[in-house]
This record gives C-alpha cells, structure tokens and sequence, in this order.
C-alpha cells in the first residue's frame, strides 16, 4: 500500500483504548504476579493476545532497576519495562521509585502485597498493613469464595479470581 493510501487511518497512541506492545515485568516473586500477568494475556481474544507480549523476569527487590536495565538492554523490542514489587518492609522504597521513574522504567506496586489487589474481586479492599496478615486473610476469603485452596504458585489464578470474582468491581474498588 502506497504511502498516500494510509494518510489518515492511523489512529494517535492517545486514542487506542487498549495499547498493545511488548510489555517487559520485572519482579521480585516467585511466582504469584507472573502467574496473574500471563492469566491476563491469555484471556485476551487471540487477535489481541498476538499484538501483546509480557515477558516477566524475577529477581530480589535490591536488584529489580539493574535487572529491568539489563534485560531492556538485551532485548529493546519490550519497550513498556515495568518493576513490580510489594510495598511490604522495602528499605528506599521511595527511592527506588524516583530512580525507575528518571531512568523511563514504569513503576507499580502494591501494599503490603500482592494480595491486597485480588481483594477487590471478591469484595471490598481491607486495610491491612502486614504483608503475612494480608496473605492469610486473602486466603481465608478464596477458600471462602472458590471452594479451593489458595496456592501462590497457581497458574490459574487469573481464571479463577475472574469466574468467581468481579473484575470490573475489583478495578472499581482501586480507584
């Protein structure tokens, strides 16, 4: 198609309602965000599940600017680098934050946990401030809810929170 023929079909990045890309996570866990993030992918309709790619690599909290810097570096095509982390006893939390933000690194996190996010699928967000406590009692309303044991390392957590939660009340509920 020749250049002239595209004039105007272009849509501005502002305008796009969901943007697509390669997206590069950088996290301190396990397993328990990465879990979540490739559930979110993968409940995607495949003709947007192939314009989005989440790689997720994990390292401790001291490391996450070094290691996002690295692998950016490594691979430029993950051009949205993002560091999660749980706000939870993170000595320069404030810090880290600032730094990511003047190095173009996006920064999200949760406090004290991860778990204070999936709350909001099942019910209001409580106001916990222990990162232990908040584990306990998230896992306390899943059996609750599912029937089923929580397990951090389970590959289908996103299923789950979105077949018995809400996920348009639990985005609601962070605002």
């Amino acid at each position: 198609m020749a250049k002239k023929d595209r004039t105007g079909k272009r849509k501005r990045r502002s305008h796009r309602s969901l943007e697509m890309g390669y997206y590069l996570v950088v996290t301190d866990t396990k397993a328990t965000e990465e879990n979540y993030f490739r559930g979110l992918r993968n409940s995607l309709p495949n003709d947007l599940k192939d314009q989005l790619v989440i790689k997720v690599v994990k390292t401790e909290t001291k490391s996450l600017l070094d290691k996002c810097l690295e692998q950016w570096q490594l691979t430029p095509q993950y051009c949205n680098p993002w560091i999660i982390f749980d706000r939870d006893l993170v000595p320069n939390f404030d810090q880290i934050i600032y730094k990511a933000q003047r190095m173009g690194i996006h920064v999200g996190w949760s406090n004290p946990c991860f778990e204070i996010w999936m709350f909001g699928y099942f019910g209001n967000i409580p106001n916990i401030m222990r990162s232990k406590e908040c584990c306990t009692k998230f896992s306390e309303l899943y059996k609750k809810k599912t029937g089923q044991e929580y397990k951090k390392s389970d590959e289908t957590i996103y299923h789950k929170l979105i077949q018995f939660g809400d996920e348009e009340l639990a985005l609601d509920r962070q605002k």
